[in-house]
């Protein structure tokens, strides 16, 4: 048998790439609708509390209402709700696999309570490489503007996703072959309490205002931990989020029949999402992941909450980029860290620039981030 027959799953063809090309620039005016229009109480809080963040900012209207807002905010990352393609609802190449991997953020104004969300978006670049992982890839970058209900652009942000060949990644694929020798990590009561201490010390900075005027370069922010990882956390983000693909009884048909290299058949003969990979174990290893592992845009909202739970209420966060470095399976701890490491004025806007990293429990790397901070001057 050769290996052709034994594929799988589609390939990156360069008829599927000269397609793809024919969209660079062109505005995209129908897609699938995206999982929040609004920025409700209740929209807020599901997202705010998918990736594991309280702050009364977001979640407790009777707090919110003696800040500067008078009411309940949505995080920024929240936008990631509002529109698929900025969370990799991509296009082209039908059944090749697509792992989101970054994205810059630029936010403009606050996200407030009940403000209506539009966008508009285009593919913007497509950038060939040649991986340890997966052989050929695609990095298919994505442009979305987010405006509120004033026409007010609040955000605009640059997104990304490496397009793979799912076979290619499974049988050759390097960047997972010791991950994947490895038992299956079974932690003592020990461990995880060690862990679950941190969760103890995080510190929301909330109303105790962080001054500019009070910080300097090589501050380090407090250690955040995130996890352990579990499939019920996976589900718990998508909630939240919406995922990409996830649809039940006709709507999951009408996806299949409209885009037939969504429907991948499962075990059962039945074609299911592509985004199983994020909780079916056995989906996983078929596409080269080391098993069932977290979502490419929760982990970047993860950074975000990191400098927002920095920041303090009277904080806005400015900019952020954050690059996916490897998949979080099921069962990894990550500790994410920052560093103050450069503080500038722009007139009379004040700002610091934070660099962060998050690690995994073997000090593997998980991801690496840039944020922009507009502080307040005393």
């Amino acid at each position: 048998m050769n290996a052709e027959s034994k594929r799988l799953f589609p390939k990156i063809t360069e008829e599927g790439l000269n397609d793809l090309r024919q969209r660079i620039g062109v505005k995209i005016e129908n897609t699938v609708e995206p999982w929040c229009y609004e920025a409700t109480r209740d929209n807020i809080r599901h997202y705010a509390h998918g990736i594991g963040d309280d702050n009364p900012l977001w979640c407790d209207p009777e707090y919110a209402k003696n800040t500067k807002y008078g009411d309940v905010i949505a995080l920024p990352s929240f936008l990631f709700s509002t529109s698929r393609i900025v969370s990799g609802y991509v296009g082209g190449l039908p059944g090749v696999h697509a792992m989101w991997s970054g994205a810059n953020w630029k936010f403009h104004k606050p996200i407030k309570r009940n403000d209506v969300i539009s966008t508009e978006c285009w593919l913007k670049d497509l950038i060939e490489h040649d991986t340890r992982f997966a052989g050929k890839a695609v990095q298919q970058i994505y442009t979305v503007n987010f405006f509120n209900q004033e026409g007010d652009k609040v955000a605009e942000a640059d997104s990304w996703c490496f397009r793979t060949d799912r076979d290619q990644a499974r049988e050759n694929g390097t960047k997972y072959t010791e991950v994947r020798s490895r038992e299956p990590r079974v932690y003592t009561k020990e461990e995880l309490d060690e862990f679950f201490a941190y969760y103890e010390k995080e510190e929301i900075r909330g109303a105790n205002t962080r001054y500019w005027d009070d910080v300097n370069v090589g501050d380090k922010l407090p250690t955040m931990a995130k996890g352990p990882m579990t499939v019920t956390g996976f589900v718990a983000y998508a909630q939240g989020w919406g995922g990409l693909y996830i649809r039940a009884n006709k709507l999951a048909w009408r996806q299949s029949s409209s885009h037939p290299g969504l429907g991948i058949p499962n075990a059962q003969g039945i074609p299911d999402c592509p985004e199983r990979v994020h909780w079916e174990e056995e989906f996983a290893l078929k596409v080269g992941a080391p098993g069932a592992y977290d979502y490419g845009p929760e982990r970047t909202s993860w950074m975000m909450h990191h400098l927002t739970n920095w920041m303090g209420d009277d904080g806005f966060l400015a900019e952020t980029t954050c690059e996916v470095r490897r998949h979080n399976p099921a069962g990894d701890m990550i500790l994410i860290d920052g560093e103050v490491t450069e503080k500038y004025s722009e007139g009379d806007r004040h700002f610091v620039k934070i660099t962060q990293k998050a690690v995994q429990q073997d000090g593997e790397e998980s991801a690496r981030a840039t944020g922009v901070v507009e502080l307040p001057k005393r």
